[in-house]
């Protein structure tokens, strides 16, 4: 039997002038004009595009159709190191207490609570919602401060369009209230009946925040305040405190925030401070004060500030926490006596705890050489009691209760690993790599204690890189069927998250944005250096704009790599950031550059795109992911990018694409859906590498 031929699209040229600058498109004609509606409607899709989407995926499937066995064996071990009979610790609420929990062989959460009476009602069996459908997530499930009623939203296409309904939680019926096209997130009033939340348009941008009273058709919701700019975002949320709903209006630069009483649902919001370009902040409320959380006046590793309530303005605001540069302040939780903040430093977060009353401060001490940590909001503002969760490449996650007085933990939880494992079988490492600008680059190591390091093993490095978002140095279960054969895993924090402080994140975006791939190549080398591994025998891999990366960085140095793994990759970056149509384009000119505008942007955009620096070169194995629906990398990005590849590329290597039809950023919903597909990139690497024999 021969073997499988993969498909090749048609050529159907599009030529573009910008800046003088003419740029031909083969390919643009997978991107369906009609791409709104094929969202809300995967069976809307043009059947010429959807012709080549099922050819590429048929070829994929034929491929790697050898390594189903394989695919099975990883899928069952990833499902084992899985406690199937899970529950979250319960967070209290005056009489009652919520928790998330999934039951043997369920794919999806079941939101409960227990009340005064100790009986455990479950208020959203997330598994017989789902029951019949394709797909189904979960925004959240937000109960009224009375406990009378439930608002949870829903995604029923993975477009990231969510419904929200309304629920009685003691006899689990909905109203008739029914609200279409919302974002998820929810803040609900005071008064128990009244709820806030974001709409999104067709082009799934922020219309704005309404005000919707339970009982009412949801085309009687008022309109509290109305986003005109399509360049900013828009998000509900509630203070600690519970007095006070916070709009906040933000792109990746700038912020500002709007306070409507939650006692008072029908006030007008009041504005914190005015937008302020390059000036962010956010809103914490205690007593008469706001604690706002900012990088103005020069805070690069932000700073706290407090002002009056009743006079918030900037020339109102000093400093609680005065900006410590290289100590990045990032995040804090407000109690009713306490202050507890999130802070980074050399690369390693901590948790620093603040008394009010007298301003006495201690840090909670952890001793690994690489971890992560994170802070969990509850629900009671005038408690002692804080929960963080604590984890590390070799250690499950820990869920610990942290008596901010006594200063004693109590260890609520610990990650259960059905299937077993040894922490002691495995090793993390710290080491950094010097840039080509002497930047010093973090990278967290995890291999098998008996691996060995002569640079024979195969190495898998992941990288993202953007936004400002750091790769922690978590706990993952999946990574360890790779770890258990030999791979080692590494994480590169390079620039464009903040893992070193905002100026990290400053110094991997718009022109200085090549710094992110050449700080991840260096991380390759530096691997290679200390022998880890050996050039030519690692796997990348990154999702999103970890994808970017992933396609800029094989453009640049393929011959470091053995095999890219691409998911959801923005990789088409120059027609997506010049096309003002799409969902995330104008919030997303602050982080990539304004290409339309400015002659510069569009030549820095244009000198790493992916998709326009294909050439005629050997590359790695490549395997591709995207997602029909998906609304923040749509899927012709990754069909385009293939398309091209498999056109000009030099070598016989594999090239697969494959598109869920039924999902979308996020991939699959369910939590053992997502575990087939984190399989099938396994099975893929693994082939490649040549250890996807049974034995192996």
């Amino acid at each position: 039997m021969s073997p499988p031929q993969p498909p090749f699209a048609d050529r159907r040229p599009v030529t573009e002038t910008r800046h003088g600058h003419v740029r031909v498109d083969p390919y643009a004609w997978l991107r369906d004009e009609n791409w709104q509606q094929v969202m809300k409607d995967p069976a809307t899709l043009t059947a010429d595009i959807r012709a080549y989407l099922a050819a590429e995926n048929a070829y994929a499937d034929s491929i790697l159709a050898p390594t189903r066995p394989l695919q099975k064996r990883l899928f069952q071990e990833m499902k084992g190191r899985i406690k199937e009979e899970d529950s979250s610790v319960p967070q209290p609420d005056g009489p009652y207490s919520y928790h998330v929990r999934y039951r043997a062989g369920g794919q999806h959460p079941l939101f409960c609570r227990v009340g005064p009476d100790g009986i455990e009602r479950v208020m959203i069996d997330g598994d017989h919602e789902a029951a019949g459908r394709a797909f189904l997530r979960f925004a959240g499930c937000e109960h009224s401060h009375d406990h009378r009623l439930i608002a949870y939203a829903a995604d029923f296409m993975g477009a990231e369009f969510y419904t929200i309904r309304f629920r009685d939680p003691e006899s689990g019926i909905d109203l008739d209230d029914l609200i279409p096209d919302a974002q998820g997130e929810v803040a609900w009033a005071n008064d128990g009946r009244t709820l806030f939340y974001v709409r999104l348009d067709a082009n799934h941008r922020a219309i704005g925040v309404y005000r919707h009273r339970v009982g009412q058709p949801a085309a009687y919701d008022v309109l509290v305040h109305a986003q005109p700019d399509t360049g900013f975002y828009l998000n509900v949320r509630l203070t600690e405190s519970r007095r006070f709903i916070v709009a906040n209006i933000h792109d990746h630069d700038s912020s500002a925030q709007l306070l409507i009483d939650a006692d008072w649902p029908e006030s007008d919001p009041r504005l914190v401070a005015p937008l302020e370009l390059g000036v962010r902040y956010t809103v914490s409320h205690r007593g008469g004060d706001l604690l706002i959380h900012t990088n103005a006046d020069g805070a690069e590793d932000f700073k706290l500030v407090m002002a009056p309530v009743d006079s918030p303005g900037r020339e109102n605001w000093r400093d609680l926490i005065p900006h410590r540069p290289g100590n990045y302040l990032r995040s804090i939780l407000v109690f009713a006596d306490h202050l507890v903040r999130l802070e980074r430093v050399e690369g390693q977060p901590r948790i620093v705890v603040r008394r009010f009353a007298d301003g006495q401060e201690h840090a909670v001490d952890f001793a690994e050489e690489a971890y992560d940590l994170g802070i969990v909001p509850g629900y009671e503002f005038a408690t002692t009691t804080l929960r963080f969760t604590y984890s590390s490449p070799t250690t499950p996650q820990r869920t610990y209760d942290y008596d901010m007085e006594s200063r004693q933990r109590i260890l609520r939880k610990e990650q259960e690993i059905p299937s077993g494992h040894d922490p002691a079988a495995y090793v993390t490492r710290r080491l950094f790599a010097d840039s080509h600008d002497g930047a010093r680059v973090p990278i967290t190591v995890l291999y098998r204690a008996d691996t060995p390091l002569d640079g024979s093993a195969p190495l898998l490095l992941y990288g993202y890189g953007s936004y400002g978002l750091s790769i922690p140095a978590a706990f993952v279960t999946n990574r360890l069927s790779l770890v258990d054969r030999g791979f080692i895993y590494a994480i590169a924090h390079i620039r464009g998250g903040t893992e070193m402080g905002w100026n990290w994140y400053r110094d991997g975006k718009l022109l200085k944005k090549q710094n992110t791939f050449l700080d991840f190549i260096a991380a390759a080398e530096r691997l290679i250096a200390a022998g880890y591994t050996q050039s030519g025998n690692i796997a990348c891999h990154g999702g999103s704009a970890g994808g970017l990366l992933i396609g800029a960085v094989i453009n640049k140095r393929p011959d470091l790599f053995k095999a890219a793994i691409a998911e959801v990759p923005f990789v088409d970056v120059l027609s997506t950031i010049c096309d003002p149509s799409l969902p995330l384009t104008p919030p997303e000119w602050p982080e990539w550059g304004n290409p339309i505008e400015n002659p510069a942007d569009y030549a820095n955009i244009l000198s790493y795109s992916p998709y326009d620096n294909v050439e005629a070169q050997d590359y790695p194995h490549i395997f591709a992911l995207g997602g029909l629906t998906d609304p923040r990398v749509t899927y012709w990005e990754p069909a385009k990018w293939v398309a091209k590849l498999r056109a000009v590329k030099t070598d016989d290597n594999l090239l697969l694409l494959r598109i869920n039809m039924e999902a979308g950023h996020a991939g699959a919903a369910g939590r053992f859906d997502r575990l087939e597909e984190v399989a099938l990139t396994y099975a893929f690497v693994l082939m490649v590498f040549g250890k996807a024999a049974e034995g192996e």
